[in-house]
């Protein structure tokens, strides 16, 4: 599955695209303009994502490399 599948994927479940979740990340702090912020951990992402939007770890972990800027919309 691409990047932009999982992305796709996510969206579908919970109706929120990657700029609503990095909104959302900034609001809990784990993104500070934009950035991950500093001693934030994948663990603390995958388990925000988890519990409050029923993600699995794949899904989760697709949007921590979103967040950490390793991949990109787009990606495959």
């Amino acid at each position: 599955m691409s990047f932009q599948a999982y992305l796709d994927n996510i969206q579908a479940k919970t109706g929120k695209s990657p700029a609503d979740f990095k909104q959302l990340a900034e609001a809990k702090g784990f993104l500070v303009k934009g950035k991950l912020g500093d001693g934030v951990k994948a663990g603390q992402i995958v388990q925000w994502l988890k519990d409050d939007f029923d993600l699995g770890h794949g899904h989760a972990m697709a949007l921590f490399a979103l967040f950490k800027g390793t991949k990109k919309e787009g990606d495959q």
